[in-house]
């Protein structure tokens, strides 16, 4: 069989110059998970070596998987969000290993393959009220925004407020740096505008002292090992109740991630019927699902499908050969470790503020005008960040949300499942 043709290309209809630079596209305004990736997951003690490897092993994997099976034009790598979940509450917040919360993806994958073979993403999808949808992505925006700010010490702890400015620092100022070149280049429209804000401020950071040049560094490499991080499971510690909520969490923050990106992106392009479904949505949710189980099994957090697959569509890009040309292009970052990472903290702050700047557009989606929609939303977006927890301001949200629609009349919009959920939820917090 023609090789385009399992790729959904049809020369009649496309172009392949278009799809390739589509593809390269793509790359560029995503590649900086390259840096972060490893950066945020070392600090729940991973060897950042290993876990750039399954990075860009795990977002080729993912993204070839969905330039064959769902033929679009579509990327995939660990998710910014779904990452900061796992450093920072899985291990950092509530104590497991990075082995544990490792286990934790690996099944929440697992769980994901099931439910999309029974098509059983829809009623998780239906539990969640679409104002709190759009909040719990505006949360978690904000909450990686924070994260930021705070590794690069903009952001201190202090004993009187909580938190407070800090000093500005060499390792402060370059972030703040970064801060403004990523939001000027985004401003200007420059293509791979976190990839470039990360690049100039690691070079910035030489004579700051704050980006390491080791003596006679070499920016090409044979790949970095997989062994520290390869199938480095745990399972002892999932049977209990608050890892079933946690795997839970997961599996509906994927599976949002994934659904977002695939209708926002899609939306006016021929990827997308009459009635206003992707199409091979199924097929592209198992290339997601089966990403997150191998991911998991390399060494890195869960696989998601990119927004920044937007700027290669935006470029033209409509099937899987533009999907495929990205994932080329993450298998040769594999030889070009040293360089991503020589990337300090400080440097990649620009690029979490600003994904959480654009994880704020679902703001304006919210019902404001009704305040039992409102309020749920906002605790759901300010206890993500209050408690330093995503999956604390999700529960907090949801039971939220059950309680004021309860005591307030309006029952009829509580569906069973989330009846359900809210109960567990409040065992959660009543005997923990």
């Amino acid at each position: 069989m023609n090789f385009y043709k399992l790729l959904g290309f049809d020369p009649s209809r496309h172009n392949r110059r278009t799809e390739l630079m589509a593809g390269f596209t793509t790359f560029l305004t995503m590649s900086y998970i390259l840096a972060v990736n490893p950066d945020i997951l070392s600090q729940a003690g991973m060897d950042q070596g290993a876990v750039f490897t399954a990075t860009a092993l795990a977002s080729a994997i993912g993204t070839i998987l969905i330039a064959f099976l769902a033929k679009l034009p579509f990327a995939q790598a660990p998710s910014m969000g779904i990452n900061a979940f796992f450093a920072f509450t899985l291990v950092k917040g509530m104590g497991y290993s990075w082995e544990t919360a490792l286990a934790a993806v690996f099944v929440e994958g697992i769980i994901f393959i099931i439910l999309t073979a029974f098509n059983i993403r829809e009623q998780i999808v239906k539990c969640i009220p679409l104002n709190l949808r759009y909040a719990i992505s505006s949360g978690i925006g904000m909450f990686i925004a924070f994260i930021g700010l705070k590794n690069a010490g903009i952001i201190v702890s202090n004993e009187a407020t909580f938190v407070t400015l800090g000093q500005f620092t060499p390792t402060a100022i370059l972030a703040c740096i970064g801060i403004v070149v990523s939001g000027v280049l985004i401003a200007l429209k420059v293509r791979g505008a976190l990839f470039y804000g990360i690049l100039i401020c690691t070079l910035i950071g030489i004579p700051m002292g704050v980006t390491q040049l080791p003596d006679g560094f070499i920016p090409v490499s044979m790949p970095k090992s997989l062994d520290p991080t390869f199938l480095k499971f745990d399972f002892s510690s999932l049977l209990n109740m608050d890892m079933a909520l946690t795997i839970f969490a997961l599996v509906f923050m994927d599976i949002f991630n994934t659904v977002g990106t695939l209708i926002g992106a899609a939306a006016k392009t021929e990827m997308m019927d009459e009635k206003g479904n992707v199409r091979h949505i199924k097929q592209a949710m198992m290339a997601d699902a089966l990403a997150t189980s191998v991911g998991a099994a390399l060494g890195t957090s869960t696989v998601t499908t990119f927004v920044e697959s937007a700027s290669g569509i935006a470029e033209g890009g409509r099937t899987g050969l533009t999907s495929f040309t990205t994932a080329a292009l993450f298998i040769l970052a594999l030889f070009f470790a040293p360089l991503f990472l020589l990337v300090p903290s400080a440097a990649t702050t620009g690029a979490l503020v600003m994904v959480g700047v654009f994880m704020l557009d679902a703001v304006p989606k919210i019902d404001l005008t009704d305040v039992s929609e409102a309020l749920p939303a906002f605790v759901t977006m300010i206890t993500m960040v209050l408690t330093y927890n995503i999956a604390e301001g999700m529960a907090l949200g949801m039971i939220c949300y059950t309680l004021v629609k309860l005591l307030s009349g309006q029952w009829r919009q509580i569906s069973l499942t989330l009846a359900i959920v809210t109960v567990l939820l409040l065992l959660r917090y009543i005997f923990q």
